[in-house]
């Protein structure tokens, strides 16, 4: 029991040491870089090299997983990251050929995993994690906005029998992705504005505050709300831990422990 528990205690030192987590990131950037090799000329004349390599990096990620299996047990499995590094590895090792074939092209997301590994990563998913309540709440507004504007748009400008007024406020779906163009400032002016403008001269009174409400306003909400959160993050985890008493209470409770013992007796 006690060599087991030397061992376990040793390759937890291995899987939490620096170095370990640096040769990580050092495979899974060299991964990454493979996979897109393999897309080109020089990839698809050197398969069979490239194929080696991925081998031999999926057993690293392999062994690595079994690492922490071992080290952790059950508590490996409490963790997100943890499960998904274990997915992204079991997706890897699916068979080159058959009809999951296809799930090969999911080995890319090897390079996920430097969201597990690098922790000013997970902070910032983490952070996209905690804005997530606040986000709801901003769609549900440009939500609502987009459905008001699409309403009206497909009222004044679909009625119109010219054939891009047809295509892009012929219904309140075509004027939604109309609009979501505009909100883009995807060739907003030329493309679709300048052009309604010359049959409704007046259409700018419509366009000019969705852009400011949409663009301006509402998308910075996102950004507000991202930052927000990263900045509670990083409180919390700069706050110093309390300790549970001081010298000074301890002291006192064992004062009067003694003066306790002191009547009993």
């Amino acid at each position: 029991m006690a060599s087991q528990s030397n061992l376990t205690s040793k390759l937890a030192a291995l899987v939490e040491a620096k170095s370990f987590q640096s040769f990580l990131i050092a495979v899974i950037l060299f991964n990454a870089i493979t996979l897109g090799i393999e897309t080109t000329q020089f990839g698809k004349t050197n398969s069979a090299l490239l194929a080696k390599i991925d081998l031999v990096v999926l057993i690293i990620f392999t062994v690595e997983l079994a690492l922490k299996l071992f080290v952790y047990r059950f508590k490996f499995f409490k963790s997100g990251w943890n499960c998904f590094d274990l997915l992204i590895v079991a997706i890897s090792w699916v068979p080159a050929t058959g009809p999951l074939s296809v799930l090969r092209a999911f080995r890319i997301l090897r390079v996920l995993r430097l969201f597990s590994v690098v922790p000013q990563m997970r902070r910032v998913i983490g952070a996209l994690g905690h804005s997530l309540p606040g986000m709801a709440s901003v769609i549900g507004v440009l939500g609502i906005i987009f459905y008001v504007s699409a309403v009206l748009s497909t009222k004044l400008f679909g009625q119109h029998p010219d054939p891009n007024m047809q295509e892009w406020f012929g219904t309140i779906g075509a004027s939604a992705y109309t609009l979501f163009q505009v909100m883009t400032l995807e060739s907003w002016s030329m493309g679709i504005v300048r052009p309604t403008m010359e049959l409704f001269p007046q259409s700018w009174l419509f366009f000019v505050p969705f852009i400011i409400i949409t663009s301006f306003a509402v998308l910075n909400l996102f950004i507000g709300i991202i930052v927000d959160a990263m900045q509670i993050m990083h409180e919390e985890e700069n706050q110093p831990e309390k300790p549970l008493a001081t010298k000074e209470d301890i002291v006192r409770i064992e004062e009067k422990l003694d003066a306790l013992l002191k009547e009993e007796k």
